[in-house]
């Protein structure tokens, strides 16, 4: 059972992750976009959130909290307890859910807004918002990569 929680945890780490630099590159290419175009891509970013980012990092947490109950649970001890294990699950609680409660709703919200008009300093700094969050959120996500690869 531990290996079907482990393909889980991959899977959704997988999705996250890489749902999350799908979104980064997008971003990078709306720069060559004007403010009509923006809107689209901003709409596309927001979908590939609710879609891939926003399930994988739920996945991931809940997979890996149920491996590491599963390993706790059995012994009533901790077996082969590593400082690499507690920053993987430190840094990926963290950034699940900078991604689960602010980058999911600040995508949602970039997406009903227009990118031109009267909402359009607000637009802007949602998505400054936004860029700032995923970035640590992404850095964080590589912590826990780190981790993974090390523990």
């Amino acid at each position: 059972m531990i290996r079907f929680w482990l393909f889980l945890h991959l899977l959704g780490f997988t999705m996250w992750l890489g749902g999350s630099l799908g979104v980064m590159v997008a971003a990078v290419a709306a720069r060559r976009e004007d403010r009509v175009g923006l809107g689209a891509v901003v709409r596309a970013q927001s979908s590939i959130h609710k879609v891939i980012v926003a399930p994988g990092a739920l996945l991931t947490v809940l997979s890996g909290l149920i491996l590491t109950f599963s390993v706790v649970g059995r012994t009533g001890e901790l077996v082969g307890f590593s400082i690499w294990l507690v920053i993987m699950q430190g840094a990926g609680i963290v950034a699940a859910l900078l991604t689960l409660l602010i980058t999911l709703p600040t995508s949602s919200k970039l997406a009903r807004l227009e990118p031109s008009g009267p909402h359009a300093p607000f637009f802007d700094e949602l998505r400054q918002r936004q860029r700032v969050v995923a970035s640590i959120s992404g850095m964080l996500g590589l912590v826990a990569l780190l981790g993974l690869m090390v523990a």
